[in-house]
C-alpha cells in the first residue's frame, strides 16, 4: 500500500504521516520546500517525540520525499499508483495541490481500487474544498476522472508546536491526537489508519474541534500576546486569561449543544481536556505561532466569527467571543504579514468597512454592530 501526502511539514510528518506509517503505508511526501525535501531524503528514519504525560517516541521508516515544484511528473506518477492521498498544506494551498491529483487520476489503471482522498486541514469540509478545486482544473473531463476517486472529509487535532533547533526532521508533538473520518464514502473498504475513527456524521466532530480547540487556542494566544506573555502555557497560568478563554468556550459549547444536540456535560469535560492540553508546559508553543494569520482567523467561517455568528442568530450569548475578537485586533507581530496588514487596515479603514471586509458579515447581521464597536475601541486604542 502507498500513501502520497502533500505537505511534509511538522503536521505531515508528526501526525498524518505517522498514522499512515503505522497503517502499513509506504509514505511519499510531496512539498515545495527544497531544503526540507532534501533533509527528508537524507535520512532513512525520523522520530516523533511525544512530550508530556503519557508521551512516547515513535520511529517512522519507509518514506521518501519529492519536490513537487521541480518534479511534478514524479508526483503525478506516484499518485497514479497510490492507495491514499492526504494533505496538510493549509486550505488556501489546496488549489495548488489539485492539478497534481487530477493528473494522477488521469493516469490511473481503471482496474485499480479508487484513490482515497482526504484533506487534513483546519477547515470545515476541507476535502470538499479540494474536490471543488479539482473540478475547476478538470473541467469537462471531471466525470471521467472522478470515477477513479472517493473523497472523505476529516477532522484532525494534534498540537504540533514550533520545533526546537537542531532536531533535523524529527518532530515534537503532544501525546493527544484525534483523526475523525467520514465513513460512508468508503463503503466496505476504508483506509487502514490505526488510531483514526470513522463516523457516519462528521459535522459535529469538525465543529466541536474547530470551535473548541481552534477557538480556544487562538483566544489564548491573542489574550496572551496582549498581556505580553510569550507562551500558551504561561498565558493560561494567568487566572484572568484562563477565565476569558473558558468563557469563550462556554459560548461555543452552548452553540454546539443547541445545533448538534451534544451533551453539555460531555462538552464541559471536552473543554477541560482541551485546556489541559494547552497547559502542557513541555510543549514550547508560543502565542506568536498560534496567533499568526489573524485576518484568516477573523474571517466569516473561521474559529471566531463562524460560531459567534451562528450563536447570535440563535439568540445565544457572544460577549466572550467578541472580547476574544477584540484581543485578536490588537495582535501586532512584525514577522507575520497578516498581522502587519491587519494593523494597516485598522488605520486606513473606518470600522464598518473593516468589519465587512474582514469578517464577511453583512451590516444587518446581529453580530455586525458588536464587532464594529470592538473595532472602534481598538482604533481608539491605537490613536486612529
Amino acid at each position: 500500500m502507498k500513501a502520497v501526502h502533500f505537505g511534509a511539514g511538522n503536521i505531515g510528518r508528526g501526525f498524518v504521516g505517522l498514522l499512515l506509517h503505522e497503517g502499513g503505508y509506504e509514505l511519499v511526501f510531496s512539498d515545495v520546500a527544497a531544503p526540507l525535501v532534501n533533509a527528508i531524503n537524507a535520512v532513512d528514519s525520523y522520530t516523533v517525540h511525544e512530550v508530556g504525560e503519557g508521551g512516547r517516541d515513535t520511529v517512522v521508516t519507509g518514506f521518501r520525499a519529492i519536490n513537487s515544484a521541480e518534479n511534478a511528473q514524479q508526483v503525478v506518477d506516484e499518485i497514479a499508483t497510490a492507495n491514499v492521498v492526504t494533505t496538510a498544506v493549509g486550505p488556501t494551498i489546496l488549489k495548488f495541490v489539485a492539478p497534481h491529483i487530477v493528473a494522477g487520476l488521469g493516469h490511473r489503471d481503471p482496474a485499480a481500487p479508487p484513490l482515497q482522498i482526504m484533506a487534513c486541514e483546519n477547515a470545515i469540509n476541507a476535502t470538499d474544498l479540494l474536490r471543488d478545486e479539482m473540478i475547476a482544473v478538470a473541467g469537462d473531463a471531471w466525470e471521467a476522472v472522478s470515477a477513479y476517486a472517493v473523497f472523505a472529509n476529516t477532522a484532525v487535532d494534534r498540537i504540533v508546536p514550533a520545533q526546537p533547533e537542531g532536531g533535523g526532521v524529527d518532530v515534537t508533538v503532544e501525546p493527544f491526537y484525534e483523526w475523525a473520518i467520514e465513513r460512508p464514502p468508503f463503503g466496505d473498504d476504508p483506509p487502514n489508519i490505526p488510531g483514526a475513527h470513522f463516523v457516519d456524521d462528521l459535522a459535529p466532530y469538525i465543529e466541536r474541534k474547530l470551535f473548541t480547540v481552534n477557538t480556544g487556542h487562538a483566544t489564548t494566544a491573542y489574550f496572551g500576546a496582549r498581556a505580553g506573555v510569550d507562551t500558551i502555557a504561561a498565558a493560561l497560568a494567568d487566572p484572568a486569561i484562563a477565565s476569558s478563554v473558558e468563557s469563550a468556550l462556554q459560548e461555543t459549547s452552548a452553540l454546539l449543544a443547541a445545533k448538534h444536540g451534544l451533551d453539555p456535560a460531555e462538552l464541559a469535560q471536552y473543554r477541560s481536556t482541551i485546556l489541559g492540553r494547552f497547559r502542557n508546559a513541555a510543549l514550547p508553543d508560543t502565542v506568536w505561532r498560534v496567533g499568526r494569520q489573524p485576518l484568516r482567523k477573523l474571517s466569516r467561517h473561521e474559529r471566531f466569527v463562524g460560531p459567534a455568528a451562528e450563536a447570535a442568530e440563535r439568540g445565544l450569548g457572544v460577549d466572550a467571543l467578541v472580547e476574544a475578537m477584540r484581543a485578536a485586533l490588537a495582535f501586532d507581530d512584525a514577522e507575520d504579514p497578516q498581522s502587519v496588514d491587519l494593523q494597516r487596515m485598522l488605520r486606513e479603514q473606518d470600522a464598518a468597512t473593516f468589519t465587512g471586509s474582514v469578517t464577511g458579515l453583512e451590516p444587518e447581521h446581529p453580530l455586525f454592530a458588536r464587532i464594529v464597536a470592538a473595532v472602534e475601541d481598538q482604533q481608539a486604542e491605537i490613536g486612529v
